[in-house]
C-alpha cells in the first residue's frame, strides 16, 4: 500500500505543469534552463520583456505588473520563479535543485546528491567572490579605471586560485559529477566556465588553464545533445 502510494505520488509529481518566470535574459535562471533540457523536462518559458530607456537604464513593465499583483511573492518580488502546477517555488538555486532532482541530474544516493551539492556551492562561492569584487558593468560605485584593475586582479589571480582548489575537489568526484549524464554540479561549472560574452571567455579560459577535469567536465555539458539543442534554439538576448 505504500509503495502504491508513494509510486502514485511520484506520477503526479512528473505530470504537473512547470511554468519558470524570468526576465528575457539568461542571468540566473539559465542554469535552470539547461537543467529542465537535459533531464528532458517540459515546461513554459514565461520571459519578462526587457524595454531600453534613454540614458541607459531598463524597463521592465510585465515584471512590474507581477510584482504589483503579488505574484512573485515567493521569491520576495524578485525572479525568477518557478510554478510548479499552482505552487510557486523562490529562490534561484533551490528551484535549480528541485528541477535537478526532477530531472535525475542528482545522483543515484543521498551521498552522491550532497557530493554534487556541494561542487555546486563551490561554484556557487566563485560567483559570489567575483561580485563583491565590484568590477560588474551595474557597479556604479567604482570608476571604469578602478573596475579595470579589479576585473584584471580578478582574472589573473583570484579566479585561477579558485578554479585550482575546485580542480583538486573534483579530481575525486568526477565520476559522480559527471558520469553518462551531467549532473547539476556538471551544469554549474559549465555555466562558469563556457557562459558570458567573447570577452569574458577569454579571460576564464586563461584562468582554467591547467584545470584539466574542469575543462573536460565543461565540455562534456556543453557536447550533451540535449545542450547543444538548447543553446541552438534559445532566444538571443542582451544578457
Amino acid at each position: 500500500m505504500t509503495v502504491l502510494v508513494l509510486l502514485a505520488g511520484l506520477h503526479l509529481c512528473s505530470a504537473v505543469s512547470l511554468t519558470l518566470k524570468y526576465f528575457d535574459a539568461r542571468g540566473a535562471a539559465e542554469v535552470t534552463r539547461v537543467l529542465l533540457a537535459l533531464g528532458g523536462l517540459e515546461y513554459t518559458d514565461t520571459r519578462y520583456t526587457i524595454e531600453r530607456k534613454e540614458g541607459g537604464s531598463f524597463s521592465t513593465p510585465e515584471f512590474a505588473a507581477d510584482k504589483e499583483s503579488g505574484a512573485l511573492a515567493a521569491n520576495l518580488n524578485r525572479a525568477p520563479l518557478l510554478l510548479v502546477g499552482d505552487t510557486p517555488v523562490g529562490q534561484s538555486r533551490a528551484i535549480e535543485r528541485y528541477v535537478a532532482m526532477q530531472g535525475g541530474l542528482m545522483g543515484k544516493t543521498p551521498l552522491e546528491s550532497a557530493i554534487i551539492d556541494s561542487v555546486a556551492e563551490h561554484v556557487r562561492d566563485v560567483k559570489d567572490a567575483q561580485a563583491r569584487k565590484g568590477f560588474s558593468m551595474f557597479n556604479r560605485d567604482k570608476s571604469d579605471e578602478e573596475k579595470a584593475s579589479l576585473k584584471t586582479d580578478w582574472y589573473n589571480n583570484d579566479m585561477p586560485n579558485w578554479l585550482q582548489r575546485i580542480e583538486r575537489c573534483v579530481e575525486r568526484v568526477e565520476s559522480i559529477v559527471c558520469g553518462e549524464t551531467p549532473s547539476y554540479a556538471a551544469v554549474c561549472i559549465w555555466s562558469l566556465l563556457r557562459e558570458g560574452s567573447d570577452e569574458d571567455l577569454t579571460l576564464v579560459a586563461k584562468a582554467a588553464k591547467g584545470c584539466t577535469k574542469l575543462n573536460i567536465i565543461a565540455d562534456a555539458v556543453a557536447a550533451h545533445p540535449a545542450v547543444t539543442g538548447w543553446v541552438a534554439s534559445r532566444p538571443v538576448t542582451i544578457m
